[in-house]
């Protein structure tokens, strides 16, 4: 038995769902919308008179324990801060003079219908595009509203150059696995790592991932530490020194963008010093001969060379992964923002394949459960036909127009608006996202294109540098305590419950809901979200619970778990055949994807350099010396969200970047001195921090800066473009499969302010 719990006082925390705390109401709920991060900790909200007083972690959850970051205890300054805007406005002045209209809902979406009509009538329902942000609690109601509503079939993220967030390991995973993968820590169970099947993992991968701050793809960051706490081992693939590389039997630190070729350097060794698991291979995989032909040559010597890393460790990585069981793979967006990130999939997918190390306890599990996003969406769009997404934007490649993707290609949707072709776009609905502050790769060309948009709507918490710019309609958006929800991501599925009345603001599945009834009424016979949810919770696809939302709301601290089986390939249940085998079009795990072969995409994994890089153009290295990677995590901010709360500002004041001391010495820069960085596709301004940990020659900037103290009419914008690390990254350089873009691997030159 592990049990790495504390002694809960059960007076004082309680397993109801709600109780009486002397004069506040305590209520258990999930927090998974925004402001806030992908995970969705259970967490107690203390009420008192229709207003959040405080914040606290569920000790009675298994999701987190009681833990909770910084983020989560800024809630009700979140909620209550006075510059959140709390009614629907309506753009009075030109675009970016930041004058607004207070108006009523109704005459928000009579605007809002009314400009749907036309374009319906005068162009094509194409011609409206949805937009959405990070995955947490409005990744359904986008699609819902873009599909359902608006009758497009243009849905994706914010300008998001090569979808380059989980989507590129999502085409790796299906086409290579049958499905997605996670790393079992014990979280598929209600007895979690008291499971009598589950074992920890004797190494945990942490590939391009600190999970203790990012919390990513469902995944809680501290289910690592509690591993270690039961003797997992750590092996971290990054170039910077996080906390839990330095706890690491093996860091190996290497150049931004050559994850690919280091993996294709341990499966190198493997397969030569015989160092994998042959019996699973010969019976299990699909394609060995042409993987072993694919990383001949890629040997760890090379692969070191390619990588500034050390050859040494690379084959230290490979012995202990091909003959360990169990260990899990916990990887993270660096995989995806390089411009052949489904390569780099490919090749980790190999190597977790060659060890054996797929569907068993703790190891890298196979999960087809709590997909509660496209239950939603299934039950919602049930009189769509599969018709609608013909010609979306994106269908130019194969693999996304019969893939398993239902989102239009952001690339391609850009250049629909800057040219016109294959149609125009006349309208962006925008949720969930602060595009050129964030999302959208070359900032400034984004937000040219789109102040060439007839009419855009953007709902949000906060005015942002997006809705200042561009919006005609804002929309304010209700944030955790205000609203109705469920989550659910893998296991378990649980309720957001509604705790106070936040006035004039909606939740995404209001709006959505609302906008759906207006235009087209007969495929929204629910009354409210809750009915919709209670409708939603009798036909789940990907969870076996049977009841209502109120019974769900009630069941217990964790909510309710989905069974979860090991072998799963071995027993007939990942293939609608009930045949064993995976879900693949062989039946085995595809080191060659047959479904690449038929799109004459590349079949096996590969290396190519990125497109700007010390090999590739070694002649702009001369002005442009140092790698660039983007977007580390923190604790304080969550991608452009919590800018405008002085608690997380205290801790976190200014945009930084980290580079190298001896680099800094070299440039006569000072801990703490604003720098530069500059390439060929504009600057940024930050901080600089010198940090031992980084890897000479590699300077790593933060992402999501704006600052909403600063002006925020035009040309401020509250200075978004001032120390915007997507100045300094390129639209349009994805891979052959269309997924991957190179935000994590650019080049550029750093210089004193």
């Amino acid at each position: 038995m592990w049990n790495l719990r504390n002694p809960i006082n059960q007076d004082v925390y309680k397993k109801d769902w709600q109780w009486q705390e002397g004069e506040y109401t305590v209520t258990r709920t999930c927090q998974w919308s925004g402001p806030g991060c992908h995970q969705g900790c259970s967490v107690l909200f203390y009420t008192k008179d229709n207003k959040l007083i405080k914040v606290e972690g569920d000790p009675n959850s298994n999701i987190n324990n009681g833990r909770l970051c910084m983020r989560c205890f800024a809630v009700p300054e979140a909620t209550y801060h006075p510059t959140r805007i709390i009614h629907p406005q309506k753009r009075v002045g030109e675009r970016g003079e930041n004058k607004w209209e207070q108006i009523t809902w109704d005459e928000a979406y009579d605007i809002i219908e009314s400009k749907v009509r036309k374009i319906w009538e005068e162009y094509t329902p194409k011609s409206i595009v949805t937009c959405f942000g990070t995955g947490r609690n409005a990744t359904w109601q986008s699609p819902v509203l873009s599909l359902v509503g608006y009758k497009s079939p243009n849905i994706g993220g914010g300008f998001l150059s090569g979808d380059s967030c989980y989507a590129p390991r999502l085409m790796a995973m299906h086409t290579f696995l049958g499905g997605s993968f996670i790393a079992d820590l014990g979280q598929l169970f209600e007895q979690q790592y008291d499971h009598p099947e589950w074992e920890p993992p004797k190494y945990i991968v942490l590939w391009g991932c600190n999970p203790i701050m990012s919390n990513s793809d469902g995944f809680f960051g501290h289910w690592v530490v509690d591993a270690m706490k039961l003797g997992s081992k750590l092996i971290t693939v990054d170039p910077r020194l996080t906390w839990l590389a330095a706890k690491s039997e093996v860091w190996l630190q290497i150049r931004p963008g050559t994850d690919c070729a280091v993996a294709m350097g341990i499966l190198n060794y493997m397969i030569n010093e015989g160092v994998y698991d042959r019996e699973f291979v010969d019976k299990w995989c699909y394609g060995f001969e042409e993987l072993k032909e694919a990383v001949k040559d890629m040997t760890p010597a090379r692969a070191a060379e390619i990588a500034w890393t050390s050859e040494e460790k690379i084959i230290d990585i490979a012995k202990k992964l091909g003959t360990t069981k169990p260990w899990a793979m916990q990887w993270g967006v660096p995989i995806d923002q390089a411009k052949h990130g489904v390569a780099t999939s490919q090749a980790i997918v190999s190597i977790m394949a060659l060890s054996g190390n797929i569907d068993i306890p703790g190891s890298s599990v196979l999960v087809d459960t709590g997909y509660i996003q496209s239950d939603v969406r299934a039950a919602m769009m049930h009189n769509v036909s599969p018709d609608i997404s013909k010609d979306r934007f994106g269908d130019e490649f194969p693999i996304r127009k019969y893939g398993f993707i239902n989102q239009h290609m952001t690339d391609s949707m850009l250049a629909a608006i800057e040219t016109g072709k294959p149609y125009p776009v006349r309208m962006l609905h925008i949720m969930s996202t602060n595009t050129f502050a964030n999302m959208g790769a070359e900032a400034k060309r984004v937000y040219d294109a789109m102040k060439s948009v007839d009419f855009i709507v953007v709902a949000d918490l906060f005015m942002t540098p997006t809705a200042v710019a561009c919006a005609d309609i804002f929309l304010p958006v209700a944030m955790s305590p205000e609203r109705w929800g469920l989550r659910g991501w893998w296991n378990p599925l649980r309720t957001i419950t509604k705790v106070i009345d936040g006035g004039d603001v909606k939740s995404d599945e209001e709006i959505a809901l609302d906008l759906v009834k207006r235009l087209n009424p007969e495929d929204a016979p629910w009354a409210d979200v809750p009915e919709l949810l209670n409708y939603v919770l009798t036909d789940l696809q990907s969870a076996t619970y049977k009841g209502t939302f109120d019974e769900l709301k009630k069941l217990g601290p964790s909510g309710y778990y989905t069974e979860v089986h090991y072998r799963k390939y071995e027993n007939g249940l990942l293939r609608p055949d009930g045949q064993p085998g995976f879900n693949t079009p062989t039946g085995r795990i595809e080191l060659k994807a047959t479904m690449f072969e038929d799109f004459d995409l590349p079949a096996v994994t590969y290396w190519a350099e990125p497109t700007e890089s010390p090999v590739s153009t070694p002649e702009l290295m001369k002005d442009y010396p140092f790698v660039l990677t983007t977007g580390q995590r923190c604790y304080e901010f969550f991608h452009s969200e919590h800018r405008q709360l002085e608690s997380m500002r205290e801790f976190h004041p200014d945009p930084i970047t980290e580079i190298n001391p001896e680099d800094a010495a070299a440039l006569g820069i000072k801990d703490g001195d604003w720098v530069y960085l500059e390439n060929k596709h504009g600057k940024a301004k930050l901080k600089a921090r010198l940090h031992p940990g980084m890897l000479k020659g590699v300077v790593n900037a933060e992402h999501g800066w704006w600052f909403p103290e600063r002006e925020a009419a035009e040309p401020s914008l509250y200075g978004v473009f001032e120390s915007n690390a997507n100045c300094l990254t390129t639209q349009f350089d994805y891979g052959p499969t269309s997924y991957g873009a190179p935000y994590k691997n650019q080049i550029c030159k750093v210089y004193k302010a």
